[in-house]
This record gives C-alpha cells, structure tokens and sequence, in this order.
C-alpha cells in the first residue's frame, strides 16, 4: 500500500496547492493544511489496515507527514514569496522536518547507548556485572551488529544476558540469517564466568536456537531456573513472558531460594505485571517505544504494562525491579525503520552488596 498511498497524497498535494495559490489568507492556509492532514491519517488508517498489522499505519503516516508535510510547506514558501515573513516560517517549518527525518532514520537507529545501572542487594555478596542485549532484531548482519556484540563483550560481564528478536526477514531468508549470526557471536567469542543465555523472541524463526549452537551460550526455550552460586536466574518461554498470570513455576523458584538474588529474564514484560517474587525482572521487546515525544513518552509499547515501564528500571509496586531495555535494533518488516528520542542502547546492570 505504500505506493498507493503515495500516489493518492501526491493528488492530495496538487489540489492543496492549488488551492493554496487561490486563497492567500492565514485562515484559508490553516483550513487546506488541515485538510490534508486530515485526508493523510485518515487514508493511513484506511490503507494502512491492508498491511493486517498496526505497523503499517505508522509507515503510511510517516511518508504523510515526513514527505508530503515538506512538499506542502515548499509549495507554501513559493506562492507566499512576496510575504517574506510567511516564506521564511515555511522554509524553517520544512527544513526542521527534513532535519527531524534524516536524524531519525539515519543517525539516530546506530547511535547505540551503552546505558549503566547499579543495584544494591543484602543477597548479594560480591559485585556482578550483567550485560543485557535485546531487540538486535536485524535482516542484515553488517558493521553496527558486530560493533554492538563487541561492545557488549567489551563491558567484561560476569552474566550475559540475551532478551530475544535477533533476526526480523521473510522466511525464505531467516536459515542463511541465522547462520551469519551464529557465526558473528563464534568470531566475537561471546562468553562470561556465570554463563550466556538467551530466550526467544516474538518476531524470532522457530529454529532460532541454531543462533546460539556451538557458542557456549544456553538458548531456553522452556521455562527454566539455573542455580548460578549467589545468583538464581529464571529464564521464560515467550509464552510465559506474554502473561501475567503464568508465574507459579517461577514463584515456587523463588521462595526456594529465597536467600539468592533471583533473577527473571523473559522477552514481553507482561509477567513483570504478576507477583513473580524475584528481585530483578528484566525484558525487551518493547524498544522503548522506538518513538518517544516529549512530555508524551512512547507512542507505542505494543504490550500491557503501563508506559512508564516501557524503558529502564523501574520499581515494581510488590517489590523487585524491572529493567526493559530499549533494545539494540528496530522494528523492521512493515515498520518505518526509524527511532526517534529513543536511542538503541546495552544495558549494564552492576549488583553490589548493600552497604
């Protein structure tokens, strides 16, 4: 739908600027663009519905107000020359989104944040690093996924973490995909003294396991805990992380080691809305919301925990943390590849005794 749309917006552009040349007045310029705003979300609503996923509505809006705002605001600067003032306010208004454009599709998606969070614990007797790395969520295994595992490894964790969605490409192309990214992790030599686990993802193929063989790394695909010495990590099915009501393994986990730190790595943080009874839950899949505005937040957390968990540590109200990571890539498929005030990040989560 992406060149209909386009199509349908350039007819809409050439009878809004025609109409602009007629009506000169503040008023008249108001009540056309809002017209064609109007027009734009709602033909992105209407032709955006095809794509059978919300992701395609929020392509077609972009291409509205990215690429036919600008081409509305040039219009507007030539028929409105003689009056510089209104001139010079449409070229400032159409380079600011030109500007907003080019920073979110091409810089801000491989600005990666390596972002440092410190916990302190009664159960935990000597300091542990963990590194998280979520969401890398590629179709293209090039020189910003390798420099983001290196940098992961670089933070010489102690536990490395992997919370899901390595790989988003059409089915045809997920076994070679797998396979690069498997050797990518071989050639990095991902590992950590506690150990390198991994959970799936809800765009991951069913073989994502393949990811992780022969890496040294545990990729867990049912619900599991690990007796890690002064650590107890619960690693969730995708399933599991997508309800709040299916925690009753990981509560009996808990209570058993109740004298440990425990742990919850799962990929949708909807368990983190179920009284779990660990210390720290931690969970992607939610990109920060991709787009965050601000004074807003994110747009779009595509689960049911409340928005203001949607990025970094939060405290639960029955006790523990949760940490949901930004996430590495971006939501690819029907989705603008683009993030917004929401920069890829690592999370490095440092657990020291409390003092």
């Amino acid at each position: 739908m992406t060149l209909p749309y386009n199509l349908v917006m350039l007819a809409v552009d050439i009878a809004a600027i025609r109409l602009l040349g007629r009506r000169r007045g503040f008023w008249a310029w108001c009540g056309v663009m809002s017209v064609a705003g109007i027009v734009a979300v709602a033909l992105g609503v209407v032709m955006g519905g095809c794509f059978e996923n919300p992701f395609g509505i929020v392509r077609l809006w972009t291409y509205g107000l990215l690429l036919h705002g600008p081409v509305l605001l040039a219009a507007t600067a030539i028929i409105r020359r003689r009056r510089w003032a209104c001139a010079v306010a449409a070229v400032a208004a159409m380079l600011a989104m030109i500007s907003v454009a080019a920073y979110a599709f091409l810089i801000e998606p491989h600005w990666l944040e390596v972002t440092h969070y410190r916990i302190a614990s009664r159960k935990i007797s000597r300091p542990v690093r963990i590194v998280v790395v979520a969401d890398l969520q590629t179709d293209n295994i090039g020189p910003y996924e390798r420099e983001a595992l290196r940098r992961a490894m670089a933070e010489k964790p102690d536990l490395l973490l992997f919370a899901g969605d390595y790989i988003q490409t059409p089915w045809k192309r997920q076994e070679a995909l797998c396979r690069e990214l498997n050797d990518l992790l071989r050639e990095i030599d991902i590992s950590a003294p506690l150990g390198v686990f991994a959970v799936r993802g809800n765009v991951d193929p069913h073989n994502w396991e393949d990811i992780f063989q022969g890496t040294g790394a545990t990729a867990v695909d049912i619900r599991q805990t690990f007796d890690l010495g002064t650590l107890r990590l619960t690693c969730l099915t995708l399933r599991d992380s997508t309800s709040r009501d299916s925690m009753g393994v990981s509560s009996v986990a808990a209570k058993k080691g109740s004298d440990r730190y425990h742990i919850i790595l799962g990929h949708v943080p909807n368990f983190a809305l179920s009284d779990c009874g660990a210390d720290l839950l931690i969970a992607g899949h939610t990109h920060g919301g991709q787009v965050r505005l601000p004074w807003l937040g994110p747009i779009i957390v595509n689960c049911e925990i409340p928005r203001r968990w949607a990025c970094g540590l939060s405290d639960l109200p029955g006790g523990g943390k949760l940490m949901v990571s930004r996430g590495v890539g971006m939501e690819r498929g029907f989705a603008p590849r683009f993030r917004f005030l929401c920069r890829p990040e690592l999370v490095v989560i440092d657990l020291a005794p409390e003092e």
